[in-house]
């Protein structure tokens, strides 16, 4: 029997390419329905024009993580209210990727290059929370620009950091350095506050982007803002 908790943590586990937050957290998973080995997932967005790549993504994501969960023989991906569900659900119905459902708007590579890009975001933004929370904890730059993988914390902050990291192919390491660039070289440390001052920049900008999601999702449904949770 497929139970309903263990369907909501893989949907947790999907996130938001841009927010980088899980769309359960976000609101965007409208239902879910199990009936025998199948599963039936219903996803609205924001807006009727949020972009189709972000969209198909988390689709196509929702769909991969429910069908690997154990037991699970068939998921069906609705996606409603956009101006695509039509063609998104239906690409997704026949396992067709981005570029053959909408082989006029991609060069032939997916949704790679997409995907790293964000991720390239997610990462910064992280290490940045991280590299802010050891500061308020009395931590030195000099410090924390020798410092290891190794030597990082136990704690939330150091798990979502070590998880994009590992997403991105960077070495994790004990004796790997704790700051790097998103490509995994070591950020000399005359450079700290200017790479600090960039990240804390796109750090913001996520963070606003999400405060305002949420905003637009509530005010279309009628529903109560979700609690913004960084996991």
């Amino acid at each position: 029997m497929i139970q309903e908790d263990r369907v909501r943590r893989a949907l947790s586990a999907v996130r938001d390419p841009e927010l980088d937050e899980p769309i359960t957290d976000l609101g965007f998973v409208r239902e879910f329905q199990i009936e025998g080995d199948s599963v039936s997932v219903t996803l609205h967005l924001p807006t009727y024009l949020c972009a189709p790549n972000f969209a198909f993504i988390m689709a196509a994501d929702a769909k991969e993580a429910v069908g690997a969960l154990e037991g699970v023989g068939r998921v069906q991906v609705t996606l409603v209210d956009h101006q695509l569900s039509e063609e998104i659900n239906e690409g997704l119905a026949h396992g067709k990727d981005f570029d053959e459902i909408f082989p006029s708007d991609t060069e032939g590579t997916g949704l790679v290059e997409l995907r790293a890009r964000f991720d390239s975001k997610a990462f910064i933004a992280r290490q940045q929370g991280l590299y802010r929370a050891l500061i308020e904890a009395g931590a030195t730059p000099d410090l924390l620009s020798r410092l290891t993988v190794g030597q990082l914390p136990d704690g939330p902050d150091t798990a979502r950091y070590l998880d994009r990291r590992a997403r991105l192919g960077i070495d994790t390491s004990e004796a790997a350095p704790f700051l790097v660039n998103a490509d995994g070289t070591p950020i000399p440390e005359e450079e700290l506050d200017r790479h600090m001052l960039f990240a804390r920049m796109v750090s913001v900008t996520i963070e606003g982007n999400a405060s305002f999601c949420r905003g637009l999702l509530a005010t279309r449904y009628g529903l109560e803002p979700t609690a913004e949770v960084r996991t």
